[in-house]
């Protein structure tokens, strides 16, 4: 069975299923069609009835009863990037190592959980619930397809969980807002940004940027010079053009001091340069007003509970040329607080910048009562499979917890384990796969009775 498990993770780990334009009956794209149909047909496969609701997201179904249980997963990953040892694509197994984009997070803890319900109905043990293993497409962009299935009258669990995120058990889950902006550019001078561009997503810290800029001859030498003060900023000539490359560290957008952001690291360097007009402009009003600030306190919305901790922010992406710059934004405000109580500051500090908005789109945040009876069940399955109490957390981070009723974050990253999500090189342990597996069985018992 083991080797069942790794191959069929393994299987889908090599569909990349990254969100990509929709086309007719993909509505988020070949890629992640495909993992779908891929995880639809392993569940026939172990004999579970399946249900494929419009391509949007389906589902495996096991047990009889009039209330339903569930664990949501999904297919869906971030894109990979670069930097990786191995290929992002190819699930090759080094020193009991999955490698590949979505390993961790979250195909390997998804289709675990269909081996952990397989195991249930081989060993054809009483459940008084049904239970569904959902298989989503858009968890990395805005989970559009859990609010599909809900809004179209898709039954609610009583009691579940999503295997995307830390154990103990995540009760609590910062809002989220993520916002593009863009700004038009006049330039000028002897100094002109011809094109700029870092990051792969506004939820991912990013690890390189890099500006092509046109200089005079003579003032090539004084760049170099900067560029020494700076050891994230790399420097190449190209006839009259001179790429200055940053180099950062990847992570989480819910855990940036876990990184170093590339593209922060660039616009401080391109502070230090004698650019004019417009693009300095911005330049000065970006480093003035984000900077490398995690917690949004030069934008003015810093917050702060005893529940979650600070407010996070992340600036994901920026791309642009010679006419226009545009980034991504991505905060977590901390769950006692609202969207309220820093928007208007926000927007007010944004639009000093002449950055207009693309879109805004926002998650509220969530807290679970301690005192939530499948909250003490899913503690009860925790201490009994790892010998410790089970403490409830809140984090930075975003699950389908938000977009569904009765669910909560519950593993799969056990304590110890390195935070490897989004990042190059992603793994999954094997005997943590294995262990993930039988602590999933038991969550799914317990809720099911």
């Amino acid at each position: 069975m083991k080797d069942e498990i790794i191959k069929s993770v393994q299987g889908c780990v090599k569909i990349k299923s990254v969100e990509e334009e929709s086309k007719k009956g993909m509505p988020f794209g070949e890629g992640a069609h495909k993992a779908l149909e891929y995880c639809l047909q392993l569940s026939e496969n172990l004999g579970f009835k399946t249900v494929n609701v419009d391509n949007m997201i389906g589902y495996a179904e096991y047990g009889s009863g009039d209330e339903m249980i569930a664990v949501l997963g999904h297919l869906d990953v971030v894109p990979e990037g670069d930097g990786w040892t191995y290929p992002p694509y190819a699930a090759e197994i080094h020193d009991g190592k999955i490698y590949g984009r979505g390993t961790i997070d979250d195909k390997g803890p998804t289709i675990g959980a269909l081996y952990a319900l397989k195991a249930i109905k081989d060993l054809n043990i009483s459940l008084k619930r049904r239970v569904r293993i959902f298989f989503g497409l858009n968890e990395e962009t805005g989970s559009k397809c859990v609010k599909y299935y809900v809004d179209n009258g898709g039954e609610i669990p009583v009691a579940g969980f999503t295997p995307d995120a830390d154990y103990p058990i995540i009760n609590g889950e910062k809002g989220i807002v993520t916002g593009k902006y863009t700004r038009k550019l006049n330039q000028d001078g002897d100094f002109i940004l011809k094109s700029i561009k870092g990051g792969i997503a506004a939820n991912v810290v990013p690890d390189y940027a890099e500006a092509v800029i046109m200089v005079p001859v003579n003032k090539k030498e004084q760049i170099k010079e900067i560029s020494e003060k700076f050891e994230e900023i790399k420097i190449e000539e190209k006839e009259d053009l001179i790429i200055v490359k940053s180099y950062g560290i990847s992570a989480h957008g819910s855990t940036p001091e876990n990184g170093k952001n590339a593209i922060t690291h660039l616009m401080m360097f391109l502070g230090e340069l004698d650019f004019t007009g417009d693009l300095k402009e911005f330049i000065d009003y970006f480093n003035k007003y984000i900077g490398t600030d995690l917690n949004g306190e030069k934008l003015g919305v810093y917050l702060e509970d005893d529940i979650s901790g600070k407010l996070i922010f992340n600036l994901g992406t920026m791309i642009g040329n010679k006419d226009e710059i545009s980034l991504e934004i991505n905060i977590r405000y901390p769950v006692k607080k609202t969207f309220e109580e820093f928007i208007d500051t926000f927007k007010e500090k944004i639009s000093l910048g002449r950055l207009e908005e693309v879109y805004l789109r926002h998650k509220k945040s969530l807290y679970v009562s301690p005192e939530t009876e499948f909250i003490k069940k899913l503690q009860k399955v925790y201490e009994e499979q790892f010998g410790e109490k089970a403490e409830l957390i809140s984090i930075g981070g975003g699950t389908y917890a938000k977009a569904m009723e009765n669910i909560v974050a519950f593993g799969p990253v056990l304590k110890g384990e390195p935070m490897v999500e989004h990042k190059p090189d992603e793994y999954i342990e094997i005997d943590s796969l294995m262990k993930n597996i039988n602590v999933m069985a038991e969550a799914i018992k317990e809720l099911a009775n």
